[in-house]
């Protein structure tokens, strides 16, 4: 069955182009108009993805992403004409895997579907020739073959983008790795370019894994550089 992505503006210039692209991929598209008939359209088909415009009339798509997100963890990007960095992290800050700042390529915008939704089915489904081994932390256990987290206490709700980060950070204890470096491993973006979503999702995981963000254990900033994760296994 060909995999849905539901396309939400309110500009019918950006939708016919998107869906012109995306079905050229093979992909079953559903448009909205408003946020309103895109969370119908989500409530009713379940779709495999989610494009958004932040500045939509009916519900934003600020509102619309929350509502998703607190609910299910489909990918979603979001879709902005504003540059303005606020706007950028508040959207990621409510659960978008990415965004993408009008005027935009068509060609960009199915690339970043494709890697996001691959990532996304390689997660659902590991693989079964390998066995991925437990990490032990102070603190902290990941359990990749679940793709869980725990402290001493509690499973710690992850998105999977975030796991991906503390899973790659956790099995290189101690090196660094630049945010350019994390976007092409964890989002499959090759280039050297805005590394918000990176910044917006360190941010997040010290907020859910760290006992005083501010002071992080974890996850350590390299300034100038990126981010390690500096505590090693315990035996």
């Amino acid at each position: 069955m060909n995999q849905t992505i539901l396309v939400a503006d309110d500009e019918t210039n950006i939708t016919d182009v998107c869906r012109r692209y995306l079905e050229r991929e093979g992909y079953k598209v559903l448009v909205a108009n408003d946020g309103i008939q895109a969370l119908e359209l989500w409530r009713i088909h379940q779709p495999h993805f989610i494009i958004l415009d932040l500045m939509m009339p009916g519900k934003n798509g600020w509102q619309v992403c929350q509502e998703i997100r607190d609910q299910q963890e489909v990918p979603i990007i979001m879709l902005t004409a504003r540059g303005d960095e606020p706007d950028r992290l508040l959207g990621l800050t409510m659960g978008a895997d990415d965004y993408i700042t009008k005027p935009f390529s068509p060609r960009e915008l199915v690339l970043r579907v494709k890697n996001i939704l691959r990532r996304s089915q390689m997660n659902a489904v590991p693989a079964k020739a390998t066995i991925a081994e437990t990490l032990y932390f102070e603190g902290l256990t990941i359990y990749p073959e679940q793709r869980r987290v725990s402290d001493l206490t509690k499973d710690i709700e992850l998105t999977a983008k975030e796991f991906d980060v503390l899973y790659l950070l956790a099995c290189h204890p101690n090196q660094v790795f630049s945010r350019n470096q994390l976007l092409n491993k964890v989002w499959d973006i090759d280039f050297e370019g805005d590394t918000t979503t990176v910044t917006v999702h360190i941010r997040r995981l010290r907020e859910k894994i760290e006992a005083n963000p501010s002071e992080p254990h974890f996850i350590k900033t390299v300034w100038g550089i990126g981010y390690k994760f500096a505590e090693k296994v315990q035996i």
